[in-house]
């Protein structure tokens, strides 16, 4: 690790900084060791720490987690060991629900301070695995009006008509005319706790978030221009269109920057970047394999089995269509969608929606 640029770890609205991990090597699957993580925090003073519910109790003091049961074997550790080892470092007693059966985890302690480091310590182990969970949700905006719908199909007649010969470039690397959208950031949803958990956040961002930033006003912005998401356009997995620099872009960039940051908080969506990359993809090497996938999306973390994917030569794509006009849009929703299937509309699966201006 470079002691210098260490891999921070954001949890609720605080930073920590992920120290390294031994490696080891265990033959079996079932005994593999469960990543663990520590971090530095002020020697766990519970008055930097101590940004949930603790309740004081005839014994002393008590918090609970509600977590999905998929995230328990990891808190569990290898035999045991990363519950022991958590409640003999902070003196604390963990109980969590038998395999299977989902519920909450609840910590009890003698001083408050054990309980609040205990329950950190557990928040860093969760945030670390969850960035290995593949995704199941993301917040999107469709940009798919009849009108843009039109002008992307005609652009896919036209790529294939005058670069069909190029390396990689065949129909299944287009996106769905009805699933064009620009991603915001993307989520890992376990249980219907969680679901719900994002649900409620995209509701409360519409009165503390949107309507503040758009104050009524319709938001439409210029899709036009072509970029790819390497150096080499001869070797590219995907392809994007450009939001139009402008008054209106501005202001759907901060509306997708703070919304990212309002997720972030709630430990659901990763917070990668400063700023969130505003792209329309229309071709993506991905759906050669999965017609569903997010553009932009990599596969998880340690994934056994993953192929490389096969790019497409975009030289003379860039070439031809590199200031390709698809429209305006005018962006009137914001949706929680499913990563897989699609809706009675064609677009992504909605597990629900806010609407805009």
């Amino acid at each position: 690790m470079d002691v210098l640029r260490p891999q921070i770890i954001r949890i609720g609205d605080r930073c920590y900084r992920k120290n390294p991990t031994l490696d080891r090597d265990f033959n079996a699957l079932e005994e593999e060791e469960y990543e663990e993580s520590t971090i530095q925090c002020d020697s766990w003073n519970d008055e930097t720490c101590d940004t949930f519910n603790i309740e004081e109790t005839d014994r002393g003091y008590q918090t609970s987690v509600n977590l999905p049961s998929a995230f328990f074997k990891h808190i569990i550790g290898r035999k045991g060991e990363t519950k022991r080892r958590l409640e003999i470092e902070t003196k604390t007693q963990i109980r969590i629900p038998r395999e299977g059966v989902e519920g909450e985890i609840v910590i009890t302690g003698p001083e408050r301070k054990g309980v609040v480091s205990a329950k950190t310590r557990i928040d860093v182990i969760v945030d670390s695995v969850r960035r290995k969970e593949p995704f199941t949700h993301f917040l999107s905006l469709p940009v798919n009006s009849q009108p843009i719908r039109e002008r992307f199909l005609e652009f896919q007649e036209d790529v294939l008509r005058k670069c069909d010969s190029d390396r990689g470039i065949d129909p299944t690397i287009f996106q769905k005319p009805e699933k064009l959208h620009l991603t915001i950031g993307t989520l890992a949803l376990l249980n219907k706790h969680e679901i719900q958990q994002a649900l409620d956040t995209l509701e409360d961002c519409k009165q503390s978030l949107i309507e503040p930033i758009l104050r009524g006003e319709p938001l439409t912005v210029r899709v036009q221009g072509l970029e790819y998401m390497n150096d080499d356009p001869s070797s590219v997995d995907v392809l994007y269109a450009k939001i139009q620099a402008g008054e209106q872009a501005e202001r759907l960039q901060i509306l997708a920057d703070r919304l990212v940051d309002r997720f972030s908080t709630t430990g659901l969506m990763q917070q990668e970047y400063s700023r969130v990359k505003l792209h329309l993809t229309v071709m993506n090497t991905l759906m050669r394999r999965d017609p569903t996938s997010i553009p932009g999306e990599r596969p998880p973390e340690g994934k056994r089995g993953y192929k490389e994917r096969e790019s497409f030569d975009a030289m003379n794509v860039m070439k031809n269509f590199e200031l390709y006009d698809f429209g305006n849009y005018t962006v009137n929703s914001l949706h929680l969608s499913q990563r897989h299937g699609a809706g009675k509309d064609g677009y992504y699966v909605c597990a629900g929606s806010v609407s805009l201006p």
